[in-house]
């Protein structure tokens, strides 16, 4: 009997996860439970067990007395002489208490109370299973649908993905496999009750923890998340290492990491940008793949101006608004997105790049104003070449100067030479004509 006991008590704590501890306290307690449905009282029954055998014993400890009173508490001291002769009035002695005595009904109750401790204990061990997971992710099994909600099993307990936490447009089929985040783990009388979500952000970043091993080891942070689950989402990273591209890392090789919880997520896109701590540069990146002219950024007020290109502004803001939604989101900025034509009717933007263009055309010389000729322009690639530039209007421009110049010392130098050949030529003329008078 106590082997099949020690059996059945290992089983009980491989399978449910029950210390053997556990367990002899609800045998010991439902032996004092049966005592006292026998007996009527309990408080003087001991119960002796051994954690090793599985051995037990029970014993009434009763008081030696003249005259027995109370059967259950009380002994003569006729029968405790019987028991041991030294025994006197007013000593305990323990009297052991067969539990084949105990009748159908005491037995039963007995029973129950194990019972009754197993599952306490399983609840409580599955409670506190769980209840470590709260926050994280699990992939559990589809099972059936209850109304418009669907019970999941997640192995030994099964949760509820409710309507307002499934993602619109997604149909499960039973037995399908799907990764759940657990929003909440509840302790209730028959079980902890396991709230699940498929549409919390925080999905997706354990997602790219369990996929992207920078992300789960620290050296890549997630700092900021915007998620509208089923459709997009934006998530904003961080690199710890100077050497390691936060964004490359998330997205792996050919799109391999991204491309995995993706798929997990039944084709939601997810936009990866790089975090900054400047809120203009993070603005501009939360506004991806939209371009961005300027961004003027009130970090007080969390308010942002964004102007963009005219082409751009639809993307800017997306479909429904969502690519602006999302980034304010990501960012905590009330983004007001302006194109480049509304900011100037505003008066919000200036386009000081091309202000100053004007103003150096009206300051330089008139030749830097025209358009170069051919043979100039072929002039000025082969100096260029030569001397290792690179051809720009820039420098176009600076060599058509230098060739001016040299122009001019050259014409200047011909016109002196011209000069002093006329004066030459007058000097021998006026001499030849004094050398005439004088013959």
């Amino acid at each position: 009997m106590n082997n099949e006991l020690l059996e059945a008590l290992n089983l009980l704590e491989k399978e449910k996860d029950i210390s053997k501890d556990t367990l002899l306290e609800a045998i010991e307690n439902s032996l004092i439970t049966a005592c006292k449905n026998h007996f009527g009282k309990s408080d003087n029954i001991k119960v002796n067990i051994n954690p090793e055998t599985c051995e037990f014993h029970v014993y009434a400890e009763k008081v030696v007395v003249e005259e027995v009173k109370d059967e259950v508490l009380e002994i003569s001291i006729g029968n405790a002489k019987m028991i041991n002769s030294k025994y006197e009035v007013g000593d305990k002695v323990n009297i052991e208490v067969k539990s084949k005595e105990f009748g159908r009904i005491a037995t039963q109750n007995a029973k129950n109370v194990i019972l009754q401790k197993i599952r306490e204990e399983e609840r409580k061990v599955l409670f506190e299973q769980y209840y470590g997971k709260e926050k994280d992710v699990v992939t559990g099994v589809v099972q059936r649908y209850v109304g418009k909600n669907i019970s999941i099993n997640l192995g030994k307990v099964d949760a509820i993905l409710s309507e307002n936490e499934q993602v619109k447009g997604e149909i499960f089929q039973p037995t399908e496999r799907i990764k759940l985040y657990i929003l909440e783990v509840k302790p209730t009388s028959k079980g902890p009750k396991i709230l699940v979500s498929r549409t919390h952000p925080e999905l997706v970043k354990r997602l790219f923890e369990s996929e992207v091993t920078e992300v789960k080891d620290g050296i890549v942070e997630i700092k900021s998340i915007s998620r509208e689950a089923g459709s997009r989402t934006k998530i904003a990273v961080w690199s710890n290492d100077p050497d390691v591209d936060p964004v490359g890392a998330c997205v792996g090789l050919n799109g391999a990491r991204v491309n995995a919880i993706v798929n997990e997520l039944r084709g939601e896109k997810i936009d990866i940008i790089n975090w900054s701590d400047n809120a203009a540069m993070l603005i501009e990146n939360a506004l991806s793949p939209a371009k961005v002219i300027s961004v003027i950024a009130d970090a007080e007020e969390k308010t942002a101006k964004v102007v963009v290109p005219d082409y751009q502004l639809s993307l800017a803001i997306g479909k429904e608004g969502q690519n602006a939604r999302l980034a304010a989101r990501l960012t905590g900025f009330k983004i007001d997105i302006k194109s480049e034509t509304q900011a100037r009717e505003a008066g919000d933007f200036m386009d000081y790049e091309n202000e100053y263009d004007e103003d150096m055309i009206e300051t330089e010389p008139e030749h830097t104003q025209k358009a170069l000729s051919e043979d100039t322009i072929n002039l000025i690639e082969e100096v260029a070449d030569r001397d290792g530039m690179e051809f720009t209007e820039e420098v176009a421009a600076t060599e058509e100067i230098a060739f001016k110049k040299e122009e001019e010392i050259a014409e200047e130098e011909i016109e002196e030479a011209e000069i002093e050949e006329e004066g030459i030529e007058e000097e021998e003329i006026e001499f030849r004509e004094e050398g005439n008078e004088d013959e």
